[in-house]
């Protein structure tokens, strides 16, 4: 083998390894320090790693999977119940906000939600303050803010976002016009249009979650 293409090896196989690296510590301040945006997470695990190569820092799919890799290990005891927690108070808010046809959406819905988790719902109204209204109607208190959301490759826009907790619980609601209700917004980590969910499809999830708990008890009886 040339010198030249050893060296070309070498460098490639280092900075696959500093990628790994840095997923994985950018999956750890996630998890114990509660950020949840993916670029300031890489870069500040690059800036504690001392890897400075901008080509070593990995795309968002990599941390996702690297995050979920940690919850798997260091997370499997505490984890699947603060995910199931969220899912269920998501099922009673969306049936409270359902004249706004709520979705359920991010970490509480591809259970990766843990203890720093806000869940997080899309609701939809060509009026945002009629949002407003039905909150402080119910006597429901909450603080505003706005997100930049990307509504195609090249176009951006924001969003009214009301912020409340519930059971010590926090929500977090997007409120967007009805015909987003036709096409999400896309999503942070791939760009695809995101994933939402509707009240009967975190049923299933919840259902489908009660029978992969049965069958590990079953399994643990047998393994006895």
């Amino acid at each position: 083998m040339a010198r030249g293409e050893h060296h070309r090896i070498h460098a490639s196989d280092r900075q696959q390894r500093n990628r790994r690296r840095v997923a994985q510590e950018a999956a750890r301040l996630m998890s114990e320090h509660g950020i949840r945006d993916f670029h300031r997470a890489k870069l500040k695990a690059a800036e504690r790693l001392g890897i400075l190569d901008t080509q070593a820092l990995p795309r968002n799919h990599e941390i996702e999977q690297a995050l979920r890799e940690h919850q798997r290990i260091f997370l499997a005891d505490s984890q699947p119940q603060l995910l199931r927690a969220r899912r269920e108070a998501a099922v009673e808010a969306m049936r409270f906000l359902e004249p706004f046809e709520p979705r359920l959406v991010g970490a509480v819905l591809d259970g990766t939600a843990d203890a720093h988790s806000s869940i997080c719902l899309h609701v939809f109204s060509d009026d945002p303050e009629a949002v407003h209204r039905y909150l402080h109607e119910r006597g429901v208190p909450f603080e505003t803010q706005t997100r930049r959301l990307r509504v195609s490759r090249d176009g951006q826009a924001e969003f009214p976002v009301l912020l409340f907790a519930a059971d010590a619980l926090p929500f977090d609601l997007t409120v967007l016009p009805r015909d987003a209700l036709r096409q999400a917004p896309l999503d942070r980590i791939d760009e695809k249009p995101m994933r939402r969910a509707t009240l009967s499809a975190v049923e299933i999830l919840l259902a489908e979650d009660d029978g992969a708990d049965e069958l590990e008890r079953m399994l643990a009886g047998v393994r006895r």
